[in-house]
């Protein structure tokens, strides 16, 4: 398993573990010594006075060798070698932070006009240019770029490949099954210039190759990329990736905060892993770039219904699908997992199957060879999610939840199994598998806004393909950006925030309740209304922290910015919340800001928290001036939050013979936390692989000796985490076989 540590301000991996029922352990064995084996792969971050010295001390070890060296994003490198000498570097003085290397993957025509994309070009900046991205460099860290594609092939302007180190970009191409189309569907979202126009159809495009066949990468490579978009002076940077981890400190995130400090505007995907809460990852935590979400532009969505069963069901095809055009009745059949090697009889019926073991594509080739009518596959996790299949066939596939699923599954059961399509057109919503925040620590709202990502249109090589995740939301405010900075090329990236920010509209749910602030951030840009923005409130959304409910009344002072960028003074006045138990706002008289000023204004929020109680609260405050009416994002938490208190766990060979790993990161640390093996078929207890107490916040990465603890063959691994009277537990299997290396 690789790994890599960054030497950033403060960094810390996540990942996404999945709470289950609470589950009795034998007694606990005693705490374990401190293991000091091998190890892989870390990035490091300096103090800037100390960074030349330490850069030089590595020669001093002799396994140590140095991957990267990042010049802009922070004092700091990345380095490989045996853990022990890692271990001991890491004991230098001007050492701030280390993180490993975490893994990254790549999670129009329609959604353009929908964000007034269309109106703008009839626009023109102060130097009497049309409104089309014109002189503004782009960014786009990805897969590479398609630039002999007809469509992108004017606008292209060079770039880097991190991934084989030289000056060629180019997608993945002639490696089977993993040749890549994703960072040219990006590019194309931001600045097709050909049938397909993006957004800023006129800005220039740089592509860093960040990921490599199959989509996969590095943060190492990542932060690499970002340090030489900074070195090339680009404009604005588009970050269609991410991971699972939800903390503010990993170093992707600090890196895209840095290239934020340096004048970029910086771009990410919220990430896929909606619809729950704490599903926003990194770099989509950084504090300082915008982070997307994804929302529907007007389009008709498929939905279903069982026999006479109040319950409809919304359908998400898989991109490479046909669309679901299903208009009689059709009989619904349970094919498990789709590996049974006897599969049911589906002929012209509906085959329902849960997501595992085999990939969508075989799943579908089962069907449709068995003369299935469309398939239906289920999630194994909570939630809805986004996939692929990578043949043309021609039946409809589509994903559902695991919740719809289920349910689904119980009624074929009872008999209940006829299946209706109807369709509806469906607008301004958020998208199932949009991740939502908050931010885990910082308490910090994730997404800022959100914008077109479902059933996108772009370039990809050799042609044009629909695609849909948060992935495609991102370039939507990438090219708004672009824009923007035409527009206004002495405005920072934090105005430019502000103006996406200020100016989005709200998005309500079906029964009219908006969505939360950590769903859909200020909500849906509006490129025309933000483009004429006369005044600017930054930040645009803000977090009074956490409290506990012991605690008295307590007072949180808040900073905002109010930005008068108009030939004209105005007058301002904050409309006086409703009135809510346990919260006191005092905010100041109206005010005015002269043409051109800015003024920092201060305002309070007294909390008390035993009237309020426990939980995420949030709501938006609202700034009057003249006719236009601003919103602003808050929340607060009181008591430690539902997140998962275990965010992910990975297991793997390690560097010696019989020597393992395991990776496990703790949002919030541990009271106490432990990995327990069981025997896979009888589920008899074996022993604890490892166990600890009074764990800090931050990354837990050990190594056990299989020959030392007497291991060998799989296990079933329960990994359980408890803190603030909230105990979570994943469960996955582990394998001690060289072979076979197990992550969840």
């Amino acid at each position: 398993m690789r790994n890599l540590l960054s030497i950033c301000m403060s960094m810390t991996l996540l990942f996404s573990g999945v709470p289950v029922e609470k589950h009795r352990f034998p007694d606990r064995p005693p705490l374990p010594k401190e293991d000091m084996e091998e190890w892989v792969h870390e990035i490091i971050i300096t103090d800037e006075y100390q960074f030349k010295p330490l850069l030089e001390k590595t020669k001093s070890f002799s396994s140590i060798k140095v991957n990267h060296i990042y010049k802009h994003v922070f004092p700091g490198f990345s380095v490989a070698g045996k853990r022990r000498d890692v271990q001991m570097f890491k004991k230098e003085s001007g050492i701030k932070h280390s993180s490993p290397v975490a893994t990254y993957h790549a999670s129009v025509e329609e959604s353009v006009p929908f964000i007034g994309g269309d109106k703008i070009r009839s626009h023109f900046d102060k130097k009497d240019h049309r409104l089309t991205g014109k002189g503004v460099k782009v960014g786009v860290i990805d897969t590479g770029v398609d630039y002999t594609h007809p469509d992108l092939r004017r606008n292209y302007k060079g770039g880097y490949d991190l991934v084989d180190g030289d000056d060629d970009p180019m997608e993945t191409k002639g490696v089977e099954g993993k040749n890549t189309s994703h960072g040219t569907h990006v590019a194309g979202i931001i600045a097709a210039n050909g049938k397909i126009k993006g957004v800023a159809p006129e800005a220039d495009i740089i592509g860093y190759r960040a990921l490599g066949p199959g989509g996969m990468g590095t943060s190492e490579q990542v932060i690499a990329a970002i340090d030489k978009a900074i070195e090339d002076k680009v404009d604005v940077i588009n970050l269609s990736l991410g991971n699972t981890i939800n903390g503010p400190d990993w170093p992707t995130s600090l890196a895209l905060d840095k290239a934020t400090e340096k004048g970029i505007v910086a771009v990410t995907s919220s990430g896929n892993s909606g619809p729950m809460v704490w599903t926003v990852g990194s770099p989509g935590t950084s504090s300082k770039a915008i982070s997307v979400g994804a929302s529907t532009p007007p389009m008709t969505l498929p939905y279903i219904t069982l026999g006479f069963a109040d319950r409809k069901i919304q359908l998400q095809p898989l991109q490479g699908s046909i669309a679901w055009k299903l208009q009689k009745k059709y009989e619904l059949v349970s094919a498990g997992m789709g590996t049974e090697e006897a599969f049911p009889k589906v002929k012209n019926k509906i085959v329902l199957m849960e997501r595992g073991q085999i990939t969508f594509t075989e799943k579908a080739i089962r069907a449709f060879e068995a003369e299935a009518i469309a398939v239906l596959i289920y999630n194994n996790t909570d939630g809805n999610f986004s996939g692929s299949i990578d043949k043309e066939l021609p039946i409809p596939v589509a994903s559902l939840s695991k919740a719809d699923g289920l349910w689904l599954k119980k009624q074929i059961k009872s008999q209940n199994n006829v299946v209706k399509t109807s369709f509806q057109q469906v607008t301004d919503t958020i998208a199932s598998f949009s991740s939502r925040g908050p931010v885990t620590h910082t308490w910090a709202i994730k997404p800022d806004v959100v914008a077109p990502g479902v059933a996108i249109d772009s370039t990809i090589p050799n042609g044009y393909e629909e695609m849909q995740g948060t992935s495609m939301a991102a370039p939507h405010v990438a090219g708004a950006s672009a824009i923007l900075k035409q527009a206004h090329p002495d405005w920072t990236p934090e105005q430019i925030k502000a103006a996406l920010m200020n100016t989005a509209r709200l998005l309500e749910k079906e029964d009219g309740t908006l969505y939360k602030p950590y769903e859909q951030g200020a909500g849906r840009i509006q490129l025309h209304e933000a483009i004429h923005s006369e005044t600017l409130i930054y930040p645009g959304s803000f977090s009074a922290g956490m409290l506990h409910h012991q605690d008295k009344r307590t007072e949180k002072r808040i900073k905002i910015t109010v930005d008068n960028q108009s030939d004209e003074e105005k007058k301002y006045a904050f409309e006086v919340p409703k009135n809510m138990k346990g919260i006191q706002w005092d905010l100041p008289i109206p005010f005015k800001v002269k043409p051109k000023q800015k003024k920092v204004i201060t305002f309070a929020m007294d909390i008390t928290p035993s009237i309020i109680g426990a939980g995420l609260h949030h709501g938006n405050l609202f700034l009057k001036e003249g006719k236009n009416r601003y919103h602003i994002p808050y929340m607060y938490v009181i008591e430690e939050p539902d997140y998962p208190r275990i965010m992910g766990f990975q297991f793997g060979k390690g560097d010696k013979e019989d020597v393992f790993r395991y990776e496990l990161y703790l949002p919030g640390g541990a009271e106490e936390y432990g990995i327990v093996l069981y025997n896979p078929d009888s589920l008899r207890f074996v022993t604890f692989l490892d166990w600890d107490r009074n764990v800090a916040r931050g990354l837990v990465e050990k190594e056990v000796n299989r020959k030392e603890q007497n291991l060998s063959g799989i296990f079933k691994a329960v990994i359980f985490v408890r803190k603030a009277g909230k105990e979570d537990i994943l469960e996955t299997e582990i394998s001690f076989e060289d072979t076979m290396i197990g992550s969840h």
